[in-house]
């Protein structure tokens, strides 16, 4: 029964993802009024994140700023699905790229990590990224719950040689990938199961905590450490940008390199807000006076 459960549902989806891409950007637009004035999909989160992030800003612009995000959002998640059947030739005309973005992964022998964040269109820029990458690729993600989706998008993202490595079992999948040089992406920007086994830094004024894994990972193995950051151009169009932070993560004291990540993510937000998923809650967790041993040297308020 399940097998033909699924099997309607993807020839649903195909039928659907055949769709032009013009058309599909009209139903996004009725798609965004849905979701974001009838449904109300995470709208406080998304408000509460913003009034968090841009007190500064009048509740007018932070709507602004919310309205555009969900249209984002809602862009992604059609452009996602039409990529179950178009073909490289979609994903060239979506991806456009400065080549020198990837001159960061040449001239090295060492191993490098990327510490991307949680931006749109990561769909495009997986299947850009790969395509273009000379080493092995291997991308760290939270595997979906609907066994259906996660064979769905697991068959889509690793069409161009992206090796996915799921986050709830990285050791056991990582461990066959230490023999040879790769190139590895995190999104470091993700929120921590145990908040007391953090770092606590000071998120756009806020204490906020964060995954310890890659500044770890990347100090015990001494990769080279490049942060990464794609965007939207213009709708359908995503570009990617990197900067090198050090070849040698090991010399740094600890926290240094999270905090430059913050910095980093920060200022990238700040330049283009609505790009970035509000829909994920940073600021879930509260400060407790038992975590200030885990506080990095932003001062926390």
């Amino acid at each position: 029964m399940r097998k033909l459960t699924d099997g309607l549902l993807y020839a649903v989806l195909y039928l659907f993802s055949l769709l032009p891409l013009r058309v599909m950007y009209l139903i996004s637009d009725l798609l965004v009024w849905i979701v974001y004035h009838v449904i109300g999909y995470r709208r406080k989160v998304v408000e509460d994140n913003l009034a968090t992030a841009f007190p500064e800003k009048s509740v007018k612009e932070r709507n602004h700023i919310a309205r555009r995000f969900y249209r984002n959002f809602t862009d992604t998640i059609l452009e996602s699905i039409k990529l179950i059947s178009s073909g490289q030739e979609l994903v060239d005309r979506m991806f456009v790229v400065d080549p020198n973005a990837f001159s960061v992964f040449e001239g090295t022998e060492k191993n490098i990590q990327i510490h991307a964040m949680h931006n749109f269109n990561w769909e495009v820029i997986n299947l850009g990224v790969s395509k273009q990458m000379k080493l092995p690729f291997l991308g760290v993600y939270q595997p979906i719950i609907n066994p259906f989706f996660e064979a769905l998008f697991k068959k889509i993202r690793t069409r161009n040689g992206t090796l996915l490595i799921p986050a709830n079992d990285f050791k056991n999948n990582f461990i066959h990938h230490q023999g040879q040089q790769y190139v590895i992406a995190l999104v470091a920007d993700q929120n921590p199961g145990n908040p007391a086994r953090a770092w606590w830094v000071n998120f756009f004024g806020k204490p906020a905590p964060f995954v310890t894994g890659p500044e770890k990972a990347a100090r015990s193995r001494d990769t080279v450490v490049v942060f990464a950051h794609f965007f939207r151009l213009k709708r359908g169009v995503y570009t990617f940008t990197t900067e090198k932070i050090t070849d040698h993560p090991s010399t740094m004291k600890e926290g240094e390199l999270t905090i430059r990540y913050l910095d980093y993510i920060e200022q990238k937000i700040r330049q283009q807000p609505d790009n970035y998923l509000w829909s994920h809650r940073r600021w879930k967790h509260p400060f407790k006076p038992e975590y200030q041993e885990l506080v990095l040297e932003r001062p926390l308020k």
